[in-house]
């Protein structure tokens, strides 16, 4: 469980295939803070790291999030975004993120402001379901933001100039792809809304 609050980046410098899974090999500034096993989100991703050595940590994908997130698309040179797994000492800055991407979306526009940064996004509304509400909470690459103008498919978020130089927003540009998990909270409300319509449909066929 995370809280989409990133607290570095690391940098990719090593891909090797095997069968159809990659395992990536890191550089980060928390390597000393990390062990073999621990939970650890790239992007908004949760892997486990298989291996600590010559200065870098590994982890593995296997095809199905390779599909399913942007990590298939990493090469090597690429920053990802990196959060430990949340515990319970800590305040909850962000919101509950369980690092399990829902699908990804395309960055439509990068505007700058004066100080900030406006970024608009897109994404498949039609084959997922997924939805967000107005102000609603969203996690983009690993880091929890706030939603607003919002529509089936669409959505656009700020950027603070701390977020910008501390994560990967800043390499994104028009028409890149990155990772979404939606609120779990909507999610299971979406879907007792949705079993309650079934069951109410059901019961007056019968």
């Amino acid at each position: 469980m995370f809280t989409g609050i990133v607290e570095s980046m690391a940098k990719l410098v090593e891909i090797r295939e095997v069968g159809t899974n990659k395992t990536f090999y890191f550089d980060s500034p928390l390597l000393p803070h990390l062990h073999v096993n621990q939970s650890l989100s790239h992007n908004g991703v949760c892997l486990t790291i298989t291996d600590i050595r010559d200065a870098l940590y590994s982890v593995t994908a296997v095809r199905e999030t390779l599909i399913k997130s942007n990590l298939g698309s990493l090469k090597s040179g690429d920053y990802v975004n990196l959060e430990r797994s949340m515990t319970s000492e800590y305040r909850f800055d962000g919101h509950i993120v369980q690092g399990h991407v829902d699908q990804t979306g395309v960055c439509t526009g990068v505007e700058p402001q004066d100080g900030s940064w406006l970024f608009d996004f897109s994404y498949d509304f039609n084959s997922t379901g997924n939805i967000l509400v107005e102000k609603g909470s969203i996690c983009v690459n690993g880091v929890s933001l706030t939603a607003f103008n919002c529509s089936q498919g669409g959505f656009r978020v700020t950027i603070i100039p701390y977020t910008w130089d501390n994560t990967n927003f800043r390499f994104i540009r028009k028409g890149d792809r990155v990772n979404l998990e939606f609120d779990v909270i909507g999610k299971y409300v979406q879907k007792m809304f949705l079993q309650a319509y079934q069951d109410h449909i059901k019961n007056k066929l019968n």
